[in-house]
């Protein structure tokens, strides 16, 4: 098996939480040419009636110039890493469990898997523990 783990440097917008919040931001996006491979969105916990985009990749100065003008800037948290590989039985239970053992608490996790291929995006609370969780994964990808 091989895996793959790699940073996302991701941009955040404060949208409006009704039909369209969202959509406008990424119509802005679209127009210049972005192609994301990750958006994420939720309701805010604290502002009522606001909600948080999260949006990656952003290539090239005409991109990140798009997503500013869309009011998106680059954070820093959440610690957001892109994990890929060969699918295989019990995968995700091996590794969330492994990263359990390590005292690795996620923060969010999705994972999706295409035609005996996995891609996922796990959310961590800091860097090191994403460096601990990227070590582990390729650990288990060369123990079978």
């Amino acid at each position: 098996m091989s895996f793959k783990m790699q940073r996302v440097h991701v941009y955040h917008a404060e949208v409006e939480d009704k039909p369209g919040g969202i959509a406008a931001k990424l119509k802005k996006l679209a127009e210049a040419g972005v192609h994301l491979e990750y958006v994420y969105s939720q309701r805010s916990a604290t502002r009522p009636g606001m909600g948080d985009l999260y949006v990656a990749p952003l290539n090239g100065n005409g991109q990140i110039a798009a997503a500013r003008a869309a009011g998106m800037h680059e954070v820093s948290e959440p610690i957001v890493m892109r994990i890929e590989g060969d699918d295989k039985k019990g995968l995700g239970g091996r590794l969330t469990q492994a990263w359990e053992m390590a005292g690795i608490n996620l923060h969010g996790l999705v994972m999706t898997v295409i035609q005996g291929k996995f891609v996922g995006y796990v959310t961590f609370d800091s860097v090191e523990d994403a460096n601990r969780a990227a070590t582990i994964l390729a650990e288990l990808g060369t123990s079978d």
